[in-house]
């Protein structure tokens, strides 16, 4: 078996910053197992497969294709920068010829279209309720101890957890703080939560970019300790944020030690629109 298999730098223009994915081409199916066990070879947050709906497609000509999500220990509903990768390496690789792709996943439809600075993602958005503190304050406090808590919000749909830190903190103390993901997975064994994000208000812009937020984001039920820069947690967050600060357009940056920036603009139609880069640093052949 030989597979095409790439690697790409999502929500970044710089080689080795933002969130690295594999991208498979499969030409023809695959079997099941071998698609975790790719992803487990792989090691990194995210390996997307993107296979043919009907036998005379090409990753070329077609619009419309298959996509798949997996993380070293298992598939996951919906992962953004796996998709801008995707999209990336038929656009920018391939060389497709459309301008908009579409993708069937586990989570819809999804489309990414191309522009000149970058790819947009039309995702879903996914609103996050009010959650009593008590019942997650073992989870929080494991996971960043007497840090300051200024709102916690649930997201049901993709079982994130939104914390959004106090004010009174700033984007260093969001990048040099010391998360404890070993010990989610004894505290939160109910399957309620799959995800934390840990966000903070935005500052106006001085010497250097403005953002209207920042986040972080741990996925260790996932086997993710920490994700470099986070599509999906985007659709929750910019629900939040635009509720929040009264906006519909935002610009948003992962404090991750890669870092990485998203462009989100929220839609009539109760979806969102989220734009980045992506860097391909790698490609190859597969060979099992």
């Amino acid at each position: 078996m030989k597979l095409p298999i790439f690697i790409a730098d999502a929500f970044t223009t710089k080689a080795f910053r933002g969130n690295p994915a594999a991208v498979c081409l499969l030409e023809n199916k695959l079997d099941e197992d071998l698609h975790q066990k790719i992803a487990k070879e792989m090691n990194l947050s995210e390996t997307a497969f993107i296979r043919k709906l009907h036998p005379n497609d090409n990753f070329t000509q077609s619009s419309c294709f298959g996509l798949r999500w997996f993380t070293p220990q298992s598939e996951v509903p919906l992962c953004g920068h796996a998709t801008l990768a995707s999209a990336a390496v038929l656009f920018h690789k391939i060389k497709n010829v459309n301008s908009t792709l579409t993708f069937v996943t586990m989570s819809g439809e999804l489309k990414a279209r191309k522009e000149e600075d970058g790819i947009v993602l039309d995702l879903p958005l996914y609103p996050a309720h009010p959650q009593k503190l008590h019942e997650v304050e073992d989870l929080i406090k494991t996971a960043i101890g007497d840090t300051l808590v200024q709102d916690v919000r649930y997201s049901p749909d993709t079982k994130k957890l939104l914390v959004r830190l106090s004010d009174t903190y700033n984007r260093s103390f969001l990048e040099s703080l010391t998360v404890n993901t070993e010990n989610l997975l004894q505290v939160e064994t109910t399957g309620k939560v799959k995800g934390l994000i840990l966000t903070l208000k935005g500052e106006p812009g001085g010497q250097t970019q403005a953002f209207d937020f920042y986040s972080r984001y741990f996925a260790p039920w996932y086997g993710v300790a920490e994700d470099p820069v986070t599509g999906s947690a985007h659709t929750v967050l910019s629900s939040y944020w635009s509720e929040q600060l009264g906006k519909k357009d935002l610009h948003a940056f992962q404090c991750s030690n890669r870092g990485g920036e998203l462009t989100i603009s929220l839609r009539s139609d109760g979806r969102v629109d989220i734009k980045g880069g992506a860097a391909l640093v790698l490609e190859g052949t597969l060979t099992a």
